[in-house]
């Protein structure tokens, strides 16, 4: 089975690094660490789709996948 993409990255403005789903709008978290970042979007993808379902909103199918670049050196 596929699963939603994660995007982490560390953010200097908030402190600490944020955790988001592309597929899923503005489903994003915060965490003092990657992994704890990880687990909050992990909870909040949860709710995420536990909601749309409640409100017979549509469920996007995983689908994004970020480019992979090579250095050329």
């Amino acid at each position: 089975m596929k699963d939603y993409h994660i995007n982490v990255f560390y953010s200097d403005e908030d402190g600490g690094y944020i955790a988001d789903i592309p597929d899923l709008r503005f489903c994003s978290a915060f965490g003092t660490t990657a992994e704890e970042a990880v687990r909050e979007v992990t909870k909040a993808k949860t709710a995420w789709l536990k909601v749309a379902k409640k409100e017979k909103k549509p469920i996007p199918k995983p689908r994004y996948r970020p480019a992979v670049y090579q250095v050329a050196n």
